[in-house]
């Protein structure tokens, strides 16, 4: 059996990628979110209360960019900042039970999602494509929901939701 050019599976992985990023945005737009919020509110989830400084360092992005950010989720009510009583020049931020609803909600809404976009696969594929995407990537993961442990992913997908934004 011959075997495909590498140049064809990077093609294809460029295309499922295009594909995948589409069904997410769409998902996404359809709560009211874009990527940069979702990594927000799932970085807010495993490190709330969090000062804005220190939020600022997780998502490794400038507090001012980030003062805009969290203008937005605020405002949909997806989070609650509220001022320091020992140093009322701190902020903490938190989420509402109304973010974790959508932070919920955005979650199962990305899941169903993926099961869509690889409805042409078994449940195991998709296992054994998760695992082989996993050992591809080795070494220089981008995992934007999970980004609330790695600076470097959390700022590159929140970069890359900003770059959309300048096209």
């Amino acid at each position: 059996m011959a075997v495909a050019p590498l140049h064809s599976s990077t093609a294809l992985l460029d295309h499922l990628a295009r594909i995948s990023r589409a069904h997410t945005e769409a998902t996404l737009s359809a709560l009211g979110l874009r990527p940069r919020h979702l990594v927000t509110l799932t970085v807010l989830r495993q490190h709330a209360p969090a000062t804005q400084q220190a939020l600022a360092q997780q998502l490794a992005i400038d507090r001012t960019n980030l003062v805009g950010l969290l203008n937005e989720l605020e405002s949909a009510g997806l989070l609650a900042r509220r001022r320091s009583e020992a140093d009322r020049r701190r902020h903490f931020v938190e989420l509402t039970p109304a973010g974790e609803r959508t932070l919920d909600r955005a979650e199962r809404a990305i899941e169903a999602a993926e099961a869509e976009l690889l409805q042409g696969l078994s449940e195991q594929e998709r296992g054994t494509l998760y695992e082989l995407l996993q050992r591809a990537t080795a070494g220089h993961m981008l995992d934007c929901a999970g980004a609330a442990g790695l600076h470097s992913d959390a700022a590159a997908c929140i970069e890359a939701d900003s770059a959309d934004d300048a096209s």
